[in-house]
């Protein structure tokens, strides 16, 4: 800026480096009406919209909006067009949901955050499963996949049962025992006989099969399948920790493994919605 252009502005006395000092310009015009437009506005909204928080509240504004007001008027949108589909599935089966295409796609996608809300804290987005509870997408099941037996085990609630056997085999035949059932789970439990032999002997087979596949009546998991409800890196440690101090047996070191009702949570269209949802993320028999 020029010594002459600099003269005719007035300045507030601030000097830095003998040369370089505050003038006294006036804003750019549009600068200016931006200004005063953004403080119209604020004061338009502080009048309209909740703004200025009080001691025992806030000022409500002349419209009366609220987000819980947007929400509720939003969520009654959405019912008024879910109506027709939930009226439709209102007392049916998950079967007679199951043998309708369209109803089915209906239900899974109302059913979806359904099952974020109440089942993915355990089971997994997508029912892929966490450690210690099992995958809902796949085929294997504890209870048994039909739609009759997923729809039972939401409302009412699983909780089995695997004694522990720390207090009946010595640390050797745990380690037998223990090292069958991983072969077993590889298709080669014919190598280890001391290990089969405790298997009859101890009373596995009775709620495992004499094949190890499981059993759905007693919710006994198939050994078979290398299909792990509590998985970790050193799978033969855990296969030995759940064997020696078994499952919802009440003691401090036992397994927990409990499915919750929902019977007195969800209302039975919930349920129904949910055991479809289940049975068709890829493992329903």
């Amino acid at each position: 800026m020029s010594d002459k252009k600099t003269n005719q502005v007035g300045d507030t006395g601030h000097v830095w480096d003998d040369n370089l000092r505050e003038l006294l310009n006036e804003p750019p015009r549009w600068w200016m009406i931006s200004f005063y437009a953004s403080i119209a506005w604020v004061v338009v909204y502080f009048i309209l919209y909740p703004a200025i928080p009080l001691v025992n509240g806030y000022t409500k504004g002349i419209m009366g909006w609220t987000q819980i007001k947007e929400y509720k008027e939003d969520l009654q949108k959405i019912e008024q067009v879910r109506a027709p589909w939930e009226n439709k599935i209102k007392g049916m089966t998950p079967a007679a949901i199951l043998a309708d295409s369209e109803l089915t796609n209906y239900t899974v996608s109302s059913a979806k955050v359904l099952f974020g809300d109440r089942c993915a804290a355990c089971h997994g987005a997508g029912g892929a499963g966490n450690p210690g509870f099992p995958v809902l997408a796949d085929d294997d099941w504890l209870f048994g996949g039909t739609v009759d037996a997923i729809q039972e085990s939401i409302a009412a609630g699983r909780q089995g049962m695997m004694p522990g056997f720390k207090d009946q085999l010595s640390e050797k035949e745990i380690d037998e025992l223990t090292d069958f059932v991983m072969a077993l789970s590889q298709g080669n439990g014919d190598s280890q006989p001391a290990g089969k032999a405790l298997f009859d002997g101890a009373g596995c087979s009775g709620c495992h099969g004499a094949d190890g596949k499981g059993m759905h009546m007693m919710g006994a998991p198939n050994l078979t399948d290398g299909i792990w409800r509590f998985a970790s890196q050193d799978q033969r440690a855990s296969v030995r920790y759940t064997i020696a101090h078994g499952v919802n047996t009440g003691e401090k070191d036992a397994r927990n493994a409990v499915m919750p009702s929902f019977e007195n949570q969800l209302s039975k269209t919930d349920i129904v919605k949910l055991t479809v949802y289940v049975h068709e993320l890829g493992g329903g028999q």
